[in-house]
């Protein structure tokens, strides 16, 4: 089950990854500048933030299986308007309608494998999950690279909306729920299934708010990525196109070993009574730190491939990151409100996507050289996450901050 949802994880992930390959193609034939080509990704995140409030109410209206399959059929369809009608307005509609469909479809994937996986064992599943996005870009973006070269930029995205039908078609038939979703009348664990609390008292606790500021500025760092890294490599570094889509996968395969190296870890420091702020938050915000040392460099480095490298580790280990915080927010709400806590949380997170690929265009478009410029937005970018890592390092604690929800929980009403 947690494999099927994976698969959606991946196919949901290079609908993203699919612009920053044919960024170029794209620009080159509408005639588009740096600037737009970073507003059109920027309002991609918009409607992704917009679309992430929606999960708990899809979740109660639909349920999981069903609000999983509209969205994926809606991604599909989303894609095709620009192959047939190639303008700069018919590129923002387009991916502003695909925005609005996946910003729901992460919290719902999330509760989705949680519902097969105990609150105390989800480090790994979270990173499994995640680690699609890695995954899309070893296995997908050197496919749609190809397409994309050999048979122009439509091909990409058409072969992108088959295989999210195809997907919708192993769900039907292959998907139910887990668990742990469920109340359970002698859990331990899951003491708290059976409860409500206030909204407010999940959404000002400090780690969600450090949390959700924390996986922001990852997520910038990362739309950065989607949006502009294979043109970075191209236009920045001297590859070629098909080099730079190739290499695309390069900090993905870092990503990958580092996010399931790294939620193993933290899982088995949990295992051993290791406390949550430190198995959780304290590894996620380590490595953030870590990624924003790196980034901060970046402009001093004039060997390509050196480069390449710096930015592959940075990403790599801010990755580890994004498991550990969706565990670490996921305990301190009941999970009958886990579906609408992480739809808020990551429309917070999606934030970073709204300023992020514009921000790095205008500085692209401003600077002397390509180089300087995407230099220079990695650089901002790092010195962001350092400091909303030092943050979540002071003041994020799972385990106070579950406790302080639920002494705000009121017994659920039962149905008439």
């Amino acid at each position: 089950m947690t494999a099927v949802v994976i698969l959606l994880y991946m196919i949901n992930y290079a609908d993203k990854a699919v612009y920053g390959i044919i960024a170029q193609p794209l620009t080159r034939e509408l005639g588009l500048t740096s600037s737009q080509i970073g507003m059109v990704g920027s309002l991609f995140f918009l409607m992704f933030t917009i679309g992430g409030f929606t999960s708990g109410l899809l979740s109660r209206w639909l349920g999981l299986r069903w609000a999983l399959l509209a969205l994926a059929l809606l991604w599909s369809a989303s894609v095709l308007p620009v192959v047939l009608s190639s303008t700069l307005a018919v590129l923002i509609a387009s991916r502003m309608l695909l925005g609005i469909a996946e910003g729901p479809s992460s919290a719902l994937m999330h509760a989705a494998v949680y519902s097969w996986h105990a609150p105390d064992k989800r480090g790994f599943p979270s990173a499994l999950l995640l680690g699609g996005t890695s995954v899309a870009k070893i296995v997908f973006a050197p496919l749609l690279t190809y397409l994309t070269v050999s048979f122009g930029w439509r091909a990409a995205l058409i072969s992108m909306a088959i295989m999210g039908v195809l997907w919708c078609i192993l769900w039907v038939t292959r998907w139910s729920e887990g668990p742990h979703l469920t109340p359970v009348a002698n859990a331990t664990v899951e003491r708290h299934d059976d409860t409500t609390v206030p909204w407010l008292s999940i959404f000002r606790a400090p780690t969600f708010v450090f949390g959700a500021l924390l996986f922001m500025a990852y997520y910038a760092l990362q739309t950065v990525i989607l949006t502009w890294l294979p043109s970075y490599f191209e236009l920045g570094l001297g590859f070629s196109a098909q080099q730079a889509g190739s290499m695309f996968a390069i900090p993905s395969m870092v990503a990958l070993v580092y996010m399931l190296t790294i939620s193993r870890v933290s899982d088995r420091m949990v295992a051993r009574g290791v406390t949550a702020r430190r198995a959780r938050a304290a590894v996620a915000a380590a490595g953030v730190l870590l990624c924003a040392a790196i980034l901060l460099f970046v402009p001093y480095v004039d060997t390509p491939m050196l480069v390449v490298a710096m930015i592959s580790i940075a990403y790599g280990v801010a990755s580890g990151a994004a498991p550990l915080l969706n565990t670490a927010v996921s305990v301190i709400c009941p999970q009958r409100q886990l579906a609408g806590t992480l739809g808020v949380y990551m429309a917070i997170m999606a934030v970073g996507g709204l300023i992020a690929p514009w921000l790095a265009g205008v500085i692209v478009d401003h600077a002397e050289t390509k180089a300087d410029g995407f230099a220079l937005a990695f650089q901002i970018l790092g010195a962001a996450a350092g400091v909303f890592a030092i943050l979540a390092l002071l003041f994020m604690n799972p385990g106070r901050d579950r406790d302080r929800v639920l002494e705000s929980a009121t017994p659920r009403q039962a149905s008439a």
